[in-house]
């Protein structure tokens, strides 16, 4: 039986395409359907296999930590320096614990199965370095571009217009002493593990919204009451 993997959120950028909405405030405290992006995100991953949960922190950062206080969750602080996604991932791999993990961005509404739970079914550690979930763009509201991901019949992916990554995916730390950078994006990650041919992607069937900028909040609400009824 596949081990429950910890849980890296990441929720430490700017917010800067949400205009005034993150003038005073990190991007996971907007709130969407009157409740924060970070709870959305809590709340998506609550029944998941998830051994511990770990959020970085950066933009006020004592908002973040006061609003999550007193719910098991550990935090690694980037205060000093924003890392990006990839360098957050590798200061935080000693609070993590355990390799592989989990990732997930703070900043996404999701109508479907638990994306946390299908990955975790569908993970193999036998050929995989990183399992990616990605979604149709025609299911992807609040997304602009022609998708990140080609998915072949084997399950590999690579680069190409196709799926669009949704933010969710497993991916295991051993490449990361491989990066020089301070501050890097998981890109350069992946494509190492697309080298190796280890890098694979799992296609997610539900609804999902990217809440990057304001006009995403009313598209991410419909999906928050197609998910009531």
């Amino acid at each position: 039986m596949t081990p429950n993997f910890p849980l890296m959120i990441f929720a430490a950028g700017l917010g800067t395409r949400m205009g005034p909405l993150t003038k005073h405030q990190p991007k996971p405290m907007v709130k969407v359907g009157g409740k924060t992006l970070i709870d959305h995100t809590l709340d998506t991953v609550k029944h998941a296999p998830i051994s511990r949960i770990v959020v970085n922190l950066h933009y006020h950062s004592d908002m973040l930590k006061d609003h999550l206080s007193g719910r098991n969750i550990s935090f690694s602080d980037e205060t000093d320096q924003l890392l990006e996604t990839g360098g957050g991932l590798r200061k935080a791999a000693d609070i993590l614990e355990t390799d592989p993990v989990f990732t997930l961005n703070s900043d996404a509404i999701w109508n479907g199965p638990d994306p946390l739970a299908m990955l975790h079914a569908a993970w193999d550690a036998s050929k995989m370095d990183a399992l990616l979930l990605l979604i149709n763009p025609n299911q992807a509201l609040g997304h602009k571009g022609n998708g990140d991901f080609i998915l072949d019949e084997s399950g590999e992916i690579s680069r190409g217009p196709g799926k669009v990554y949704s933010g969710a995916q497993i991916i295991s730390t051993s490449g990361l002493p491989d990066i020089p950078d301070d501050v890097f994006s998981l890109n350069k990650l992946w494509d190492i593990y697309a080298a190796k041919g280890r890098l694979f992607g799992l296609h997610w069937p539900g609804k999902w919204c990217d809440v990057g900028q304001p006009e995403s909040i009313p598209l991410a609400e419909t999906i928050l009451r197609e998910s009531d009824v």
